[in-house]
């Protein structure tokens, strides 16, 4: 295998909702192989710091925007701005979501008798329409390629399977009270695959390739009782590292996987295999 077989030297990638915890990974493997990160967020602080600190320590270019991706005419700014400096797009990681935290923030997880459409809307205008928005403009952007190039979307292992809401029970509260994954997280997870799915039958003749991931939960502080509960029902017996999805980005961004097309690929530690 040559040294350089995953290489995606000055390719431009656009990564939504690179402040978080996963949109960080994605941003260090892309600098590190010699792709320039292209960073969206809402929290432009966070990734203000990651654009400089990728710069320091991989020494390749990254720009970072504060972007609402649910706002149509923020994401043609950017892909003006972008091309005026690049010239080109080579590739997407549709990211960003809402996905509040059961352990730590409760009043986020309502049950689905008493769910606040609010709550629905604004998780399917980020997750879904969001996405969609992104594709519109820097897919279409990808596609003018000589070569193409890659879209990953982040779906869940959630999007494969329903959340077993087993693991948030508690033993003092009523189940009319028990708190609960909500029905959002999982429609949009869902709806993902499909739009990757619907994506990679759009620009084929571009050979604008369009594929999923379907991450399992990462270690990060959970409530221990939580952790016990939720490592019982994965095969390997823990949640992912947070760096554990960064080969698999690599891989789908590069011309080694030229022939992964409409692919929904778990990294779950076997969760969805039970």
């Amino acid at each position: 295998m040559k040294e350089d077989y995953f290489k995606i030297k000055d390719k431009v990638i656009i990564i939504t909702g690179a402040g978080g915890l996963l949109g960080k990974e994605h941003a260090k493997i892309i600098a590190l192989f010699g792709g320039i990160p292209i960073l969206l967020d809402k929290d432009e602080n966070s990734v203000q710091l990651l654009s400089e600190k990728i710069h320091e320590i991989y020494n390749v270019e990254s720009i970072a925007f504060k972007v609402d991706i649910t706002d149509e005419k923020q994401i043609q700014e950017v892909l003006e701005k972008v091309k005026k400096k690049y010239k080109k797009i080579d590739g997407l990681i549709n990211n960003a979501a809402n996905n509040p935290k059961i352990e730590k923030d409760k009043s986020n997880f309502l049950r689905l008798e008493n769910f606040d459409l609010n709550v629905w809307r604004e998780d399917i205008n980020v997750s879904l329409t969001g996405s969609l928005i992104c594709s519109k403009y820097f897919g279409n952007e990808i596609s003018k390629n000589p070569k193409g190039g890659s879209i990953i979307n982040v779906s869940s292992d959630l999007g494969i399977i329903s959340p077993d809401q087993r693991l948030y029970k508690r033993k003092d509260i009523p189940n009319d009270k028990q708190i609960v994954k909500p029905v959002s997280y999982s429609v949009v997870k869902f709806g993902i695959i499909g739009l990757t799915k619907y994506l990679a039958t759009y620009w084929p003749e571009c050979n604008v390739r369009c594929n999923a991931i379907c991450p399992g939960g990462i270690k990060n502080n959970q409530d221990p009782d939580f952790l016990r509960e939720v490592t019982n029902r994965i095969p390997l017996g823990r949640l992912a590292n947070e760096d554990e999805y960064q080969s698999t980005i690599i891989w789908m961004l590069s011309e080694r996987s030229s022939y992964l097309n409409g692919s929904i690929i778990s990294i779950d530690g076997g969760r969805t295999s039970w």
